[in-house]
């Protein structure tokens, strides 16, 4: 463990729960981006949007009604100040999410730390993912959510936002807004490689940005959660 962390002490975020066990080393740690959290999970863009329609048709709706200026600025201001607060408290909560998340990748399994009252992890072992996926967005960030044999132990509104979103039946864990989503997709499929069968799989990143393309294992592992 000491050497593991002396190799990443220059980019290590966050400390492991517990020593790894013997033979166990960390791949990669890293975190979400404050930026992909924002406007993916937290949609701030959607909401300044709403905000806008709404203070474009209020300024008509007074002006065409013949309103004077002084009452038209007054009336935007009202507007524009809840606008500016729910943004400031959506950018609040996902720079807070980001702070509290890290996710950690070793030789035997990914592990999910986050909780911004309450700190939790939570470990899933490399031989429990039966299916991976990456999904570039336009900003150059990226999404890898991956399927695991015991999807009962997953808690969709305890892991949010580090789950695919809507998969409420099968929920399937994500390490969301990854500034190198590239890098780790290549290192998550090198870990997998190195699992014993039949529990490898392999990952592969979609050409089309705007598409998950997913790659279910041949034949998942069954062993018992």
């Amino acid at each position: 463990m000491k050497q593991d962390h002396h190799q990443f002490e220059s980019v290590q975020l966050k400390e492991l729960p517990a020593p790894l066990p013997l033979g166990e080393r960390v791949i990669w740690q890293g975190k979400p981006s404050f930026k992909g959290l924002a406007l993916r999970s937290f949609h701030i863009r959607e909401v300044a949007i709403y905000f806008g329609v709404l203070l474009a048709w209020r300024l008509w709706s007074n002006w065409s009604q013949g309103a004077p200026a002084r009452e038209i600025i007054i009336s935007a201001l009202w507007l524009i100040a809840p606008a500016i607060s729910a943004i400031a408290v959506l950018a609040g909560l996902a720079l807070l999410f980001r702070r509290a998340a890290c996710y950690t990748l070793t030789s035997k399994r990914v592990l999910f730390q986050f909780g911004v009252a309450l700190p939790m992890t939570m470990n899933i072992p490399l031989s429990k993912i039966t299916s991976a996926a990456l999904r570039i967005h336009r900003d150059g960030s990226g999404d890898i959510p991956f399927g695991v044999s015991d999807g009962k132990r997953v808690s969709y509104l305890l892991l949010w936002p580090h789950i695919r979103p809507w998969r409420l039946r099968a929920p399937e864990p994500m390490l969301c807004a990854l500034p190198d989503a590239a890098i780790v997709a290549a290192k998550l499929s090198e870990a997998l490689g190195g699992q014993p069968a039949p529990a490898a799989v392999a990952l592969s990143a979609s050409a089309n940005r705007n598409q998950v393309s997913g790659v279910a294992a041949n034949t998942p592992s069954t062993a018992a959660a």
